[in-house]
């Protein structure tokens, strides 16, 4: 009887799935678009009617393409050129809508003040352009720039006297994508190899897309030199695409594919256990043989050496933790890449950027990522090439 119940359910539940779905789109793309549409646009500006007219034709339009891109661009067909035209509007509508809020909060101090409309609200209209627009500039600007090198000093007790000093550069989340980026991969590799790294490593997101699309944004790391290793973990976005495909293309040039897997680097009769997993997405992918497996990973490897992890998300961290791993590289968040969103990285994710401690030995190192993600900006969160350099206690 309880099973033949459970089927009209689950039936129920399967057909309100894309209801919840739409709407809860519809409302999104209703505020995210609507909000600033109203600051600007309309609320007491008292603009002429054309401008009202055109205004609202653009974020309606706006509005209605911006789906049906994301979708040609991210979906099954990676288009680009709808990639760029989305990404770009993801961006640009975020800003809008994040300074609209705000000008909002300034509505009601120029109300207290006594500033009537339409000047009250031209005064905000102008101020949420103003802002936004100057914030996308210098945005672009900082996506597009070679990152800086973020220099850190890691102390590790359990690291031995050989070790001291030992230099390891990080890359994370360069997403090689719709905008082509060689030239930028290959000033990247530039400025890495000037670090006279003795581990360079790679913590995954490497691009969206397949090899075939991103084969010259990503031929500069073949180029990457490490005096002893050069070692790389998927990201998520490899499982959008083709995490074999990225495995097979990183191996090629050169690269250690830590496919949950270890290997040992040695200095001064010292040892280090340099390991990685998969990103903890990779077990629902279905791929054979892919998800993070932290025991399979140091099978083998001396527990009384110190330990070096690679893992995309710093919440992989946990499991970390219970394998007594030294250190955790980790990206994946971009430092929240557009301010504020990394309030809402937050919310996912332990940690957002920086060095942190979490239980007795273990630390956890967060990139904010070396490329972007999506749209082309970076606004209070600028990317970067991470030089560590590890100290005994």
């Amino acid at each position: 009887m309880a099973t033949t119940e459970a089927v009209p359910v689950e039936r129920r539940r399967s057909l309100l799935r894309p209801v919840v779905f739409a709407l809860t789109l519809t409302t999104v793309l209703a505020l995210l678009f609507g909000v600033p549409w109203w600051s600007l646009v309309l609320s007491g500006n008292a603009w002429p009617v054309g401008v009202q007219i055109g205004g609202t034709v653009v974020f309606a339009g706006a509005a209605v393409a911006f789906p049906v891109l994301m979708m040609l661009g991210h979906g099954r067909r990676h288009l680009d050129g709808a990639s760029r035209i989305a990404d770009t509007t993801l961006g640009v509508v975020w800003q809008l809508f994040v300074w609209a809020v705000a000008g909002d909060v300034l509505r009601l101090g120029l109300l207290s003040g006594g500033v009537a409309d339409p000047l009250r609200s031209r005064i905000v209209a102008a101020f949420t352009f103003v802002l936004a627009a100057g914030l996308l500039l210098w945005g672009y600007a900082e996506a597009m720039r070679i990152p800086r090198v973020r220099r850190v000093e890691v102390r590790i007790p359990r690291l031995g006297a050989g070790l001291d000093g030992l230099k390891v550069v990080m890359l994370t989340d360069t997403h090689y994508g719709p905008i082509d980026r060689a030239r930028w991969s290959k000033g990247v590799t530039e400025v890495v190899n000037t670090l006279d790294a003795d581990i360079v490593a790679h913590t995954g997101d490497i691009a969206d897309g397949t090899v075939a699309q991103r084969t010259a944004q990503s031929a500069p790391l073949g180029d990457v030199r490490a005096r002893y290793a050069r070692v790389y973990v998927t990201g998520n976005h490899e499982y959008y695409g083709e995490a074999e495909g990225w495995l097979q293309r990183m191996g090629d040039l050169g690269w250690e594919a830590l496919h949950n897997r270890h290997l040992v680097v040695e200095r001064g009769g010292d040892r280090l256990v340099v390991a990685g997993v998969d990103d903890r997405t990779a077990a629902g992918t279905g791929l054979q043989g892919h998800r993070a497996d932290h025991a399979t990973a140091l099978a083998g490897a001396d527990p009384d050496l110190p330990v070096l992890l690679l893992a995309h998300q710093p919440k992989q961290v946990d499991d970390a933790v219970t394998h007594g791993i030294d250190l955790q590289l980790s990206g994946h968040t971009h430092g929240g890449q557009m301010w504020p969103f990394h309030y809402l990285v937050r919310l996912d994710q332990p940690v957002v950027q920086g060095l942190t401690r979490h239980g007795a030995r273990t630390q956890l190192y967060t990139s904010r990522g070396t490329g972007f993600w999506g749209p082309p900006f970076r606004i209070f969160a600028p990317s970067e090439i991470t030089e560590l350099t590890l100290r005994t206690a």
